[in-house]
């Protein structure tokens, strides 16, 4: 297969700018006149950019104004033809994502190319195909450059095991720890999975030592950065060097809680506007993560800028098992409980993710705790323990998560 897919990814830097100033104009033209929403928040902006630093003088869209937009219309106004829509799904949020017919319309199948996935090759993916886009994101990406899917969605882990090994599977999609988890359990009822080689992982940390244990059994991982709102955002080669944007997308660094750009190197939030999703025209979307731009070109050869990974949250949001888990869900659970406070603590126990939820109540019933972890599950969609504290035990700090993985 050729090292790269077209001659987009390694054009000069001049090239691309030029490339993305006149799609990025295209694209405001088109968000003002089929997105109702898009029009009102671009009214005051100028007609046409001069250069992609203009994107300074439009507002930024946070998830949580899409929330409160998509209260009233499930869209929030950002879709102009429903009809021209292939998929709904329903993010966590909750969100209303989005996509359309063409066949690789989140772009992933970037970063299946950079790991070697293509023709011949029989990926087992482990993303969750129900209310989310992530396991169509990957099929889909998957199909387009020529590769076969085994659709197998997350959990049952010995039944993964055993299609991995009878299936000759030789490639993995899914959430980092997930892959090590199912190897394990294939060693342990004597299969060979010696065939896997490739894997392309997003929707969590990888962890360093996870990568090593996965490199040491011959298997080149790599890990690309994307959302359900945005697709394909960046991605890694080899060899592994920072994350290389997308070619389709204009990321911005920004100060958080600003629409102000941040120098290379500066740590900032990650603001992407994707230039291809005419159904679905965003501008300036806030995805909540931290990273920043590295400094020189991947060796690689590709060159298009690089992000160094991802760096944490810009607000308390985070992301437990490949699950996005926001505050307003844990403060569901508190009011249900009728707690006074509350306090999710999120932890790694071996490979694997942890939460722990502390509620201050002053008097407890009996099943109290058994009520509780119900309640995390059904708002949070993720398992979790609870632990009940007298009030004013938890520090008043106005943390309603806590992250205390250890990402480096």
């Amino acid at each position: 297969m050729n090292m790269f897919p077209d001659q987009r990814e390694t054009r000069p830097h001049d090239q691309r700018v030029a490339d993305q100033l006149v799609r990025l104009n295209e694209h405001l033209a088109h968000a003002r006149a089929t997105s109702s929403t898009m029009a009102k928040r671009l009214a005051d902006a100028p007609s046409r950019l001069s250069c992609l630093d203009d994107l300074q003088s439009l507002p930024v869209l946070r998830k949580s104004e899409l929330i409160e937009l998509q209260a009233t219309d499930p869209f929030g106004g950002l879709v102009g033809r429903p009809e021209d829509l292939a998929h709904i799904y329903r993010s966590p949020g909750p969100i209303t994502d989005v996509d359309g017919h063409a066949g690789d319309w989140w772009r992933f199948g970037r970063a299946l190319h950079a790991a070697g996935i293509g023709v011949g090759d029989r990926i087992q993916n482990c993303f969750a195909y129900h209310f989310t886009p992530a396991g169509l994101m990957f099929e889909r990406a998957a199909i387009a450059i020529g590769a076969s899917v085994f659709p197998a969605g997350p959990g049952q882990t010995e039944a993964q095991a055993e299609a991995m090994a009878a299936l000759g599977i030789t490639g993995y999609a899914g959430v980092p720890d997930f892959l090590k988890i199912i190897l394990e359990k294939a060693d342990e009822m004597g299969l060979d999975t010696s065939r896997v080689t490739k894997a392309v992982v997003s929707g969590g940390p990888l962890f360093p030592a996870v990568r090593e244990w996965l490199q040491g059994r011959g298997i080149n991982i790599l890990q690309c950065y994307g959302t359900a709102d945005l697709g394909l955002v960046a991605y890694e080669s080899s060899p592994t060097s920072g994350l290389i944007m997308d070619e389709d997308v204009v990321v911005e660094i920004l100060r958080p809680g600003t629409g102000e750009q941040l120098a290379p190197g500066e740590v900032g939030e990650v603001v992407v506007t994707p230039l291809t999703h005419k159904e679905y025209p965003l501008v300036r979307f806030a995805t909540g993560d931290l990273s920043a731009v590295m400094e020189g070109q991947s060796p690689c050869g590709r060159t298009n800028v690089r992000l160094k990974g991802w760096m944490g949250r810009a607000d308390q949001t985070t992301k437990v098992k490949g699950m996005f888990v926001h505050p307003i869900q844990v403060d569901r659970v508190v009011k249900e409980m009728g707690a006074v406070r509350g306090r999710l603590e999120v932890m790694r126990d071996g490979s694997n993710d942890k939460m722990l939820l502390k509620l201050e109540h002053a008097a407890p019933e009996t099943g109290f705790v058994e009520e509780a972890g119900q309640s995390v599950q059904r708002h949070l969609k993720l398992k979790g323990g609870v632990e009940v504290l007298a009030p004013g035990s938890l520090p008043n700090d106005g943390k309603v998560i806590d992250d205390q993985r250890d990402f480096g």
